[in-house]
């Protein structure tokens, strides 16, 4: 019975203060930007989100153009310039730039690097837009998600 309970103690810990989605986000990025020092980066990014609570800044993205680009040459393997509709909508979810029930229309043409950029850019512009006021209710998603309580 003392098991249990210290089993759900834990796991309503880890709900409450999101834990496991912290984690999942961390280990996402150090995947994805596979940089030299682990430890060091994810210092530094725990930092930023930290310093963006503190603040009351917008959530902050940490996609340059130079790490869309990549992340679009990932996706075109073939080098073909090029990527499919479904590459496309999966990248934007990925980045959190779309939700699962958006409804994105495949207008039939092909995303290239340039319309890849664009829109990952306005959709991040977008949402930086929605998140200037820290009462606005998408910061304190993003917050209660990702930053430090």
């Amino acid at each position: 019975m003392e098991t249990s309970n210290r089993e759900l103690q834990a796991a309503e810990y880890l709900e409450r203060h999101q834990i496991k989605e912290l984690v999942s986000y961390l280990t996402s990025a150090l995947l994805f930007f596979r940089p030299e020092k682990p430890r060091e980066y994810l210092i530094s990014l725990l930092e930023r989100l930290r310093i963006a609570k503190v603040t009351g800044v917008a959530f902050p993205f940490f996609m340059d153009n130079s790490n869309i680009v990549a992340m679009f040459e990932m996706m075109d393997s073939s080098g073909r310039g090029t990527i499919s509709f479904v590459q496309y909508k999966e990248a934007l979810k990925t980045l959190g730039l779309c939700t699962e029930d958006e409804d994105l229309k495949d207008d039939g043409h092909i995303i290239t690097l340039d319309k890849f950029k664009e829109e990952v850019n306005k959709r991040m512009k977008e949402i930086c837009e929605k998140t200037k006021g820290k009462d606005s209710e998408s910061y304190q998603t993003a917050a209660g998600l990702l930053l430090l309580h």
